[in-house]
């Protein structure tokens, strides 16, 4: 069994998509005050589609920043808190090798990286 990759961690200066001397692929997004939990994760799994598009079963590496959304939990309000903890590690992490937000940091995937993304991201809302 072959070793899982571990990417040299080079975070891209502008959000967008960036290719690396390592033969891996940097996805960045920055949610801003204005973006709300759908809207971010419209954007971030929109980024991850172009990546898997523009660069066909390439490692990986998403990072994420958050601007504003501050609030009691952990520093940030419960939507972006549910968001980093929740939305991410069931409809993001599988498809990247590796990736950085604000909680928990940086991670690599235990697991080899999806390639098999759905054609559209469905959200559903509580009622």
């Amino acid at each position: 069994m072959e070793p899982p990759l571990i990417p040299a961690y080079n975070k891209p200066d502008a959000p967008g998509i960036a290719m690396n001397f390592d033969n891996t692929v940097s996805l960045y997004h920055v949610v801003q005050p204005e973006e709300d939990f759908v809207q971010a994760a419209r954007a971030a799994f929109a980024l991850l589609k172009e990546a898997q598009e523009r660069f066909p079963g390439w490692p990986r590496i998403f990072y994420l920043d958050i601007l504003g959304h501050r609030g009691a939990r952990q520093g940030f309000d419960e939507d972006f808190f549910e968001f980093q903890q929740e939305f991410w590690f069931s409809a993001i992490a599988p498809f990247v090798t590796a990736f950085d937000l604000p909680l928990p940091g940086a991670l690599i995937n235990p697991s080899p990286q999806r390639n098999d993304l759905p054609d559209e991201l469905v959200i559903r809302l509580p009622d």
